[in-house]
Protein backbone atom coordinates (compact mmCIF):
# COMPACT_ATOMS: atom_id res chain seq x y z
CA UNK A 1 0.00 0.00 0.00
CA UNK A 2 1.53 3.42 -1.12
CA UNK A 3 1.75 6.06 1.76
CA UNK A 4 3.30 8.86 -0.37
CA UNK A 5 0.69 10.78 -2.65
CA UNK A 6 2.51 12.13 -5.15
CA UNK A 7 1.96 16.34 -5.88
CA UNK A 8 0.15 17.76 -8.52
CA UNK A 9 3.20 19.31 -10.34
CA UNK A 10 4.50 15.34 -10.34
CA UNK A 11 1.30 13.83 -11.66
CA UNK A 12 0.94 16.53 -14.49
CA UNK A 13 4.45 16.35 -15.60
CA UNK A 14 3.99 12.68 -15.46
CA UNK A 15 1.02 12.91 -17.99
CA UNK A 16 2.75 15.33 -20.19
CA UNK A 17 5.87 12.40 -20.08
CA UNK A 18 2.83 10.11 -21.95
CA UNK A 19 1.75 12.19 -24.71
CA UNK A 20 5.94 12.89 -25.07
CA UNK A 21 5.08 9.36 -26.17
CA UNK A 22 3.56 10.65 -29.75
CA UNK A 23 6.51 12.63 -30.82
CA UNK A 24 7.88 12.46 -34.13
CA UNK A 25 10.67 14.19 -33.55
CA UNK A 26 13.95 11.31 -34.17
CA UNK A 27 16.20 13.81 -31.70
CA UNK A 28 13.88 14.51 -28.64
CA UNK A 29 10.39 13.46 -27.09
CA UNK A 30 8.59 16.14 -25.81
CA UNK A 31 5.61 16.58 -24.62
CA UNK A 32 3.22 19.42 -22.99
CA UNK A 33 0.08 20.02 -21.31
CA UNK A 34 -1.86 23.04 -20.50
CA UNK A 35 -3.87 23.46 -16.87
CA UNK A 36 -6.40 26.02 -16.11
CA UNK A 37 -8.47 25.45 -12.96
CA UNK A 38 -6.85 22.25 -12.16
CA UNK A 39 -8.69 20.64 -15.72
CA UNK A 40 -6.11 19.55 -18.82
CA UNK A 41 -7.52 21.85 -21.46
CA UNK A 42 -5.00 21.36 -24.27
CA UNK A 43 -2.27 19.07 -24.94
CA UNK A 44 0.31 18.63 -27.75
CA UNK A 45 3.61 16.61 -28.36
CA UNK A 46 6.82 17.79 -31.08
CA UNK A 47 5.38 16.66 -34.49
CA UNK A 48 5.03 17.73 -37.69
CA UNK A 49 2.07 19.93 -39.63
CA UNK A 50 -1.02 18.10 -39.55
CA UNK A 51 -1.47 16.32 -42.79
CA UNK A 52 2.28 16.60 -43.75
CA UNK A 53 5.03 13.58 -43.61
CA UNK A 54 7.11 13.91 -40.08
CA UNK A 55 10.41 12.81 -39.60
CA UNK A 56 9.92 9.02 -39.19
CA UNK A 57 7.88 9.03 -42.10
CA UNK A 58 10.78 10.47 -44.10
CA UNK A 59 12.74 8.16 -42.50
CA UNK A 60 15.72 10.64 -41.83
CA UNK A 61 15.67 14.32 -39.06
CA UNK A 62 16.59 16.56 -41.15
CA UNK A 63 18.15 18.91 -39.36
CA UNK A 64 20.47 15.82 -38.59
CA UNK A 65 21.43 15.92 -42.59
CA UNK A 66 22.24 19.03 -42.52
CA UNK A 67 24.38 18.70 -39.23
CA UNK A 68 22.67 21.74 -37.27
CA UNK A 69 23.28 21.69 -33.66
CA UNK A 70 20.71 21.07 -30.88
CA UNK A 71 18.66 24.61 -30.25
CA UNK A 72 19.92 26.03 -33.42
CA UNK A 73 18.00 26.76 -36.45
CA UNK A 74 14.57 25.95 -35.81
CA UNK A 75 12.73 27.10 -39.00
CA UNK A 76 14.23 24.26 -40.62
CA UNK A 77 12.84 21.36 -38.46
CA UNK A 78 9.46 19.72 -39.70
CA UNK A 79 8.02 19.14 -36.51
CA UNK A 80 6.32 21.83 -34.64
CA UNK A 81 7.33 22.04 -30.08
CA UNK A 82 5.28 20.60 -28.01
CA UNK A 83 4.51 24.06 -26.55
CA UNK A 84 3.39 25.29 -29.63
CA UNK A 85 1.02 22.08 -30.58
CA UNK A 86 -0.72 22.97 -26.61
CA UNK A 87 -0.80 26.49 -27.77
CA UNK A 88 -2.58 25.85 -30.97
CA UNK A 89 -4.45 22.80 -30.08
CA UNK A 90 -6.44 25.25 -27.51
CA UNK A 91 -7.20 28.05 -29.74
CA UNK A 92 -8.49 25.36 -32.68
CA UNK A 93 -11.04 24.13 -29.54
CA UNK A 94 -11.72 27.80 -28.61
CA UNK A 95 -10.36 27.10 -25.00
CA UNK A 96 -8.91 30.17 -22.40
CA UNK A 97 -5.45 29.52 -21.24
CA UNK A 98 -4.90 32.94 -20.00
CA UNK A 99 -3.79 32.13 -16.59
CA UNK A 100 -3.26 28.82 -16.47
CA UNK A 101 0.46 26.57 -16.62
CA UNK A 102 2.02 24.66 -19.06
CA UNK A 103 3.95 21.01 -18.08
CA UNK A 104 6.71 20.55 -20.32
CA UNK A 105 8.43 16.71 -19.80
CA UNK A 106 11.18 15.78 -22.85
CA UNK A 107 12.89 12.81 -22.81
CA UNK A 108 16.12 11.71 -25.66
CA UNK A 109 14.24 9.95 -28.09
CA UNK A 110 13.66 6.38 -28.04
CA UNK A 111 15.56 6.28 -24.77
CA UNK A 112 14.09 6.93 -21.03
CA UNK A 113 16.74 9.49 -20.40
CA UNK A 114 15.00 12.85 -19.76
CA UNK A 115 16.15 16.25 -20.44
CA UNK A 116 16.15 20.15 -19.57
CA UNK A 117 12.90 20.35 -21.25
CA UNK A 118 12.96 24.56 -21.07
CA UNK A 119 11.54 26.45 -23.64
CA UNK A 120 13.13 28.15 -26.77
CA UNK A 121 13.38 31.82 -27.37
CA UNK A 122 10.20 31.06 -29.79
CA UNK A 123 8.36 29.05 -27.18
CA UNK A 124 9.02 31.07 -24.23
CA UNK A 125 7.88 34.31 -26.04
CA UNK A 126 4.63 32.69 -27.31
CA UNK A 127 4.18 31.45 -23.92
CA UNK A 128 4.59 34.81 -22.60
CA UNK A 129 1.55 35.97 -25.16
CA UNK A 130 -0.51 33.57 -24.59
CA UNK A 131 -0.81 34.65 -20.71
CA UNK A 132 0.21 31.32 -19.06
CA UNK A 133 1.69 31.63 -15.79
CA UNK A 134 3.87 29.16 -14.71
CA UNK A 135 6.30 26.45 -16.75
CA UNK A 136 6.73 23.31 -15.05
CA UNK A 137 9.39 21.45 -16.85
CA UNK A 138 11.57 18.11 -16.76
CA UNK A 139 14.59 17.66 -16.00
CA UNK A 140 18.12 15.92 -16.54
CA UNK A 141 18.22 14.72 -13.27
CA UNK A 142 14.85 13.68 -13.30
CA UNK A 143 13.12 16.45 -11.24
CA UNK A 144 11.45 19.21 -12.15
CA UNK A 145 12.21 23.25 -12.80
CA UNK A 146 9.27 25.62 -12.46
CA UNK A 147 9.92 29.05 -14.29
CA UNK A 148 7.21 31.94 -13.67
CA UNK A 149 6.78 33.98 -16.45
CA UNK A 150 6.19 37.28 -14.51
CA UNK A 151 9.93 36.48 -13.91
CA UNK A 152 10.90 36.10 -17.47
CA UNK A 153 9.36 39.58 -18.40
CA UNK A 154 11.47 40.80 -15.69
CA UNK A 155 14.68 39.45 -17.30
CA UNK A 156 13.84 40.17 -20.27
CA UNK A 157 13.08 44.14 -19.10
CA UNK A 158 16.52 44.73 -17.10
CA UNK A 159 18.32 42.73 -19.55
CA UNK A 160 18.03 41.03 -22.65
CA UNK A 161 16.44 38.05 -24.21
CA UNK A 162 20.32 37.20 -25.24
CA UNK A 163 20.94 37.13 -21.29
CA UNK A 164 18.56 34.34 -20.69
CA UNK A 165 20.36 31.54 -18.47
CA UNK A 166 17.72 29.41 -18.78
CA UNK A 167 16.93 28.12 -22.31
CA UNK A 168 17.23 24.71 -24.58
CA UNK A 169 19.56 23.54 -26.60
Amino acid sequence: MRTKRISKDEYYLNIANEVANRSTCFRRSIGAIIIRDDQIISTGYVGAPRKTKDSFEHGFCLRDKLNIPHGQRYELCRSVHAEQNTIINAARAGVNILGGDIYIFGSVSGKEEPINAFPCFICKKMIINAGLNRIICSTSDGKMKIFRVNDWIKDWQEGDILDDKSQYG
